[in-house]
């Protein structure tokens, strides 16, 4: 199982409340109507940042830099699926771009692809 990761970071002019709202409300139901143009994702998750007493304890403690807003995952069965390119794929993410460029902060966002290796 291959997995694409996205860290999320909202614009700066959203509140992480506005931010989560537009994510959770209108990308997420975007992603669920272009499924059928990408059926090589299987699965799609968003975790969204709980900010406060807890998140800090846990970055302080460890030196780390600040928080994402959140992040994305979506799964594939292999590698070769995530670059399936028909037209209507192409399509379907060059719309995931253009919302997704609407409310977050893109140059401060990361993206990688990854293996999992479940240890329990």
């Amino acid at each position: 199982m291959v997995k694409l990761v996205y860290c999320c970071r909202r614009k700066p002019e959203m509140s992480l409340e506005e931010f989560q709202e537009r994510w959770l409300s209108v990308h997420g139901p975007l992603v669920r109507r272009l499924r059928k143009q990408m059926p090589s994702m299987k699965r799609y998750v968003q975790s969204h940042l709980i900010p406060g007493d807890g998140s800090e304890v846990l970055r302080s403690s460890r030196g780390a830099a600040e928080p994402y807003d959140g992040i994305t995952e979506v799964w594939f069965d292999a590698l070769e699926d995530l670059g399936a390119n028909t037209p209507e794929a192409v399509d379907a993410s060059m719309q995931l771009l253009r919302d997704e460029a609407e409310f977050l902060d893109l140059p401060r966002c990361a993206v990688f692809v990854t293996q999992e290796h479940e240890i329990f």
